[in-house]
């Protein structure tokens, strides 16, 4: 798929945010990482990478998340072009937790950003960080080891991640769902269902739906093959057909939305969790799901 030349990104955003990036840091800083001994450290041979990611650009960048220079550029390029403020609206997922975690998933976690403020709001939690790219597990453990943080990073599919059942307290998700297609989305929030508590809750921070529909432009500022689908669809609807109950979403500046699920308890045969154990060798030692509803 050729890198389109005509999208407002490439004629007007780019060139701005150029200005404002330290691109001979960022050549430094990408220099200095062996790359692909880097990535092998994170690389799973069970885990297949699917076509919808493989064959795609995203933000313009050949290849996708799948080489370094996506995982080097992605943060310094995030932080201004998520109005307000990166920070405020990464905010908006952490604040919007209504139970008190003490095993958290984050999904499609890029190069960590939310799943850094994730640790540090529940340091007690055991936080991990999945992502279908490796070289964004590199930049994500790099982030996370200046900041004195420890989490673990995981080379996956969030469609089908191989934990056991009821394994987590909280499951989420930040600009990962505008990325995927609908039917991924809808199957990524079934095993996020699977794989929390009863009790347990989701939460997907994202493109606010409507405003998208509404401002056909915005979804041409860049290249993203999927934001149209997604503008079209609903995160709540795929919550409610997955499972979830109590789906709410709540608008964050306009143009971003938090949208929250709840795992509903059975009336019949409500599961009992006792100390439990993860069939997964880089896992090992991780607590028992427990959790706590927040006043």
């Amino acid at each position: 798929m050729a890198v389109r030349q005509d999208t407002i990104w490439e004629r007007f955003l780019s060139p701005v945010v150029r200005l404002l990036i330290d691109e001979n840091g960022l050549r430094h800083y990408a220099d200095s990482i062996d790359w692909e001994k880097e990535c092998d450290r994170f690389r799973r041979d069970d885990v297949i990478i699917p076509p919808y990611y493989s064959s795609q650009n995203f933000h313009g960048i050949t290849g996708g998340y799948l080489n370094y220079s996506a995982a080097v550029t992605y943060d310094p390029i995030t932080q201004y072009v998520l109005p307000p403020n990166e920070t405020i609206i990464r905010q908006a997922l952490v604040d919007a937790v209504k139970v008190k975690p003490r095993r958290i998933l984050d999904l499609g976690c890029g190069t960590g950003s939310t799943t850094l403020m994730l640790k540090q709001a529940f340091p007690e939690a055991e936080v991990i960080g999945l992502d279908l790219s490796p070289y964004m597990l590199v930049r994500a453990e790099d982030k996370a080891r200046n900041a004195g943080l420890d989490i673990v990073w995981r080379h996956g599919n969030a469609e089908k991640i191989g934990f056991r059942d009821a394994t987590f307290d909280l499951v989420t998700a930040s600009l990962l769902f505008h990325e995927t297609p609908d039917a991924v989305s809808l199957g990524i929030l079934r095993e996020s269902f699977r794989l929390l508590v009863t009790g347990g809750q989701v939460l997907i921070l994202d493109g606010n739906q409507k405003t998208l529909r509404q401002l056909e432009w915005l979804n041409d500022v860049f290249e993203e093959p999927y934001i149209r689908e997604y503008a079209a669809g609903s995160v709540d609807a795929n919550m409610g057909a997955a499972g979830f109950e109590a789906v709410r979403s709540q608008d964050v500046w306009w143009i971003h939305q938090v949208t929250s699920g709840v795992k509903p308890i059975a009336t019949e045969n409500v599961r009992q969790y006792a100390p439990t154990s993860i069939d997964n060798n880089d896992l090992e030692g991780l607590g028992s799901p427990a959790f706590g509803t927040m006043a």
